[in-house]
């Protein structure tokens, strides 16, 4: 199973590596403005945000909704070779790219927590980060075009669906048995939780969907936008790999650390967008802000809640649904009206997300 998990995240995060590396840009080139691309790049996270709620109503994250999902993903993949020239045919795509992704991932983390566990999930997660890294360097030397950055989309959407069935298939049985589980899982009562897990995602939104156009626009060339990206990914890979040994501890302080961190990292890019040597520095934050907070948090709420399916659920659904949707919208905006300010209002965010984070407290709830 860990090999499939393995691939599977490969594959995955390849997509990702399209999607939010390239197809701003690609976007950008088709004329779309940059709150048209940010609307654009929200609509997938507000699909991850609202799905989630559903599952608390009866729907049930087994193998027969993980087809489905499997399903939109695929074939909403296909439907970007319609939709570059139309706003809305655009819009629609990612909607439905978002419905897949919003249910395909958690139901794959759900796995990995229960199967491999928490010191050994950066191991296997790290061939995510290769996936993403190695599509970046390679599809920078072709990218002349629009529909290069498509096919790449649909074959790796393609792999990532067949792997996935696989490991959906194995531990179909498994997976319903969670479902029995009573939901414990309260948003309002946990707030200060989840607004600063949700902040963190929302100062995301400026460098997930701009940076690459940031950093253009300061004459930086695309090729060293990519060098950039892949060193983040790079560092990001070392620490899934010897990370282990930090999630012994507590889990909390790790994700008001990494917030903190994350904070530093958005401020030193406004400050110095076209200093190289501060850029590649930023980008080994990425190993805090992206690879050590991600698994601290969904190791956090695996161990906080019994429900761990819905759990799962909700981290990708109210942060990385809700806070991407509003980062993409907020970063948009931001961009274009006051762009020198961009990493200015992330740094803040990020901030506030800690400042969050140290007030939640909750008797008896310290996961080490």
């Amino acid at each position: 199973m860990s090999i499939l998990l393995s691939i599977f995240y490969f594959f995955y995060f390849a997509i990702i590596g399209v999607y939010i590396i390239f197809m701003p840009k690609v976007l950008a080139l088709s004329g779309y403005s940059a709150s048209e691309i940010g609307i654009i790049f929200a609509a997938g996270p507000l699909v991850r945000f609202i799905l989630p709620f559903f599952f608390t109503r009866g729907l049930k994250l087994d193998f027969k909704t993980f087809k489905i999902a499997l399903g939109f993903m695929f074939f909403s993949s296909i439907s970007f070779y319609f939709s570059l020239d139309n706003f809305y045919k655009i819009l629609f795509s990612n909607i439905g790219l978002g419905i897949g992704l919003s249910i395909v991932l958690p139901f794959i983390e759900l796995i990995s927590l229960s199967i491999i566990g928490k010191e050994r999930y950066g191991k296997i997660r790290l061939f995510g980060s290769v996936g993403f890294v190695l599509v970046a360097l390679v599809l920078v030397k072709f990218l002349s075009s629009a529909e290069i950055a498509l096919n790449y989309l649909v074959v790796l959407t393609f792999l990532t669906v067949v792997f996935a069935f696989m490991i959906g298939k194995n531990t179909d049985a498994k997976e319903r048995k969670i479902q029995e589980v009573k939901n414990d899982i309260s948003l309002f009562k946990d707030y200060k939780l989840w607004v600063g897990l949700t902040l963190m995602q929302v100062s995301f939104g400026a460098f997930y969907n701009f940076f690459t156009i940031y950093e253009t626009d300061y004459g930086i060339s695309l090729d060293m936008t990519i060098y950039l990206w892949s060193f983040g990914v790079v560092v990001e890979i070392v620490m899934l790999f010897f990370q282990g040994r930090f999630l012994r501890g507590n889990l909390l302080f790790i994700l008001q650390f990494t917030t903190f961190i994350t904070s530093i990292r958005w401020f030193l890019l406004f400050l110095f967008p076209q200093n190289l040597t501060i850029l590649f520095f930023s980008q080994t934050l990425h190993a805090f802000s992206f690879a050590l907070f991600h698994s601290a948090a969904i190791s956090y709420l695996y161990h906080l809640y019994k429900h761990k399916s819905l759990a799962q659920q909700f981290f990708s659904g109210v942060t990385y649904g809700l806070g991407g949707f509003i980062g993409a919208l907020y970063a948009g905006y931001i961009y274009e009206l006051y762009p020198t300010y961009l990493f200015l209002s992330a740094s803040f965010i990020a901030l506030m997300a800690s400042v969050f984070l140290y007030l939640f407290s909750r008797k008896n709830k310290i996961i080490s």
